[in-house]
């Protein structure tokens, strides 16, 4: 069992006169709920802007919580360093939800949710037709998901990274067996749309950021699983994005492909922006050789029509292992080749 990380003196004092002001506490409830930038924080806590700025300096000079750019807008977030989390959880647990101050701070975040609720609405209603068109062509998202769950199985892990997260949903999917996940996406209005749905599904320890597949925001060997779902055929170089996940991987995680068998209709490359046609088993095994991944299971999702699109899937590790040093306490473990 992994044992707590001691905390100095003088740092727990710092983090508990950062967290010991009632806006900042305030904050970090709100946080708790999902990623926010300054000006939902100043629309909530009915406060000027420098005021709101202020506490958020000092919530993240104590580490509590973190920054993110996403284009021309800041988010903030509560930290995701278990020292941090196992304070905060411990400390907003404690906190009166039926609180005056606290129950008026939810009402506002409700109805900044709903704002962004419906221009996510309003960006599906745009593109619906495109992807009903494309849906049409496969198999039910429900069938792969299924398969999804199986070959993942049941076991709850750290963290999760799914790569092109678009709508969210694999994020979803998993949200039962993670305790951190992170989506990433380049579109800031797809972004809006996974942010409504994670919302909506009441998932709060899930948060979704802007960034290149070949370069994500995020830490290296930090991911028990990492997910590519319906992405690598818009790409120029798949291989250097498979690459790119497995270096976010932890030793012994895995990596869950989810993309299209090698197809003929050129309508998808002029109409739908697809880059590549479809991915073969001995391609798709190639690549992950070269990233040092060992691949353990595929699925293949033929459709009813003979002229549809064939859904595959691909599970693979992380070919490092996690053990037990025997010389140390069970707490510590060594990474070997």
């Amino acid at each position: 069992m992994l044992t707590r990380s001691p905390i100095g003196l003088n740092t727990m004092v710092d983090t508990l006169k950062a967290a010991a002001e009632s806006s900042r506490l305030r904050i970090l409830v709100l946080l708790s709920r999902g990623d926010l930038t300054v000006t939902d924080l100043t629309e909530i806590l009915n406060q000027s802007q420098p005021r709101v700025s202020r506490h958020l300096k000092l919530l993240m000079e104590a580490q509590l919580i973190e920054r993110y750019q996403e284009g021309s807008w800041a988010y903030f977030r509560l930290s995701d360093s278990d020292a941090a989390l196992e304070f905060l959880n411990g400390v907003i647990a404690r906190i009166d939800r039926a609180d005056a101050v606290v129950e008026r701070d939810l009402e506002r975040l409700a109805a900044v949710k709903r704002k962004r609720q419906e221009k996510a609405s309003d960006y599906f209603r745009a593109n619906a037709a495109s992807w009903d068109q494309i849906r049409s062509l496969h198999v039910p998202d429900g069938a792969v998901e299924t398969a999804l769950r199986e070959l993942v199985g049941e076991r709850p892990f750290q963290s999760m990274l799914d790569l092109g997260t678009g709508t969210g949903r694999l994020l979803e999917v998993f949200a039962p067996l993670y305790r951190r996940g992170v989506g990433i996406d380049l579109s800031r209005e797809m972004l809006s749309v996974a942010r409504a749905n994670l919302d909506n599904a009441g998932i709060a320890h899930a948060q979704v950021r802007q960034g290149d597949l070949y370069a994500p925001p995020v830490e290296r060997d930090s991911y028990d699983l990492v997910t590519m779902h319906q992405v690598l055929h818009y790409l120029d170089e798949p291989g250097e994005a498979i690459k790119e996940a497995a270096r976010l991987l932890r030793p012994s995680g895995r990596l869950v492909i989810v993309d299209f068998a090698p197809h003929a209709l050129e309508f998808l490359r002029e109409e739908h922006a697809h880059v590549r046609m479809g991915f073969s088993d001995r391609q798709i095994g190639e690549w992950l050789d070269e990233a040092a991944l060992d691949l353990e299971g595929e699925r293949s999702f033929a459709p009813e029509a003979s002229s549809g699109l064939t859904v595959k899937l691909w599970i693979a590790r992380d070919r490092r292992l996690l053990i037990a040093d025997p010389v140390q306490d069970n707490a510590t473990t060594r990474e070997i080749a």
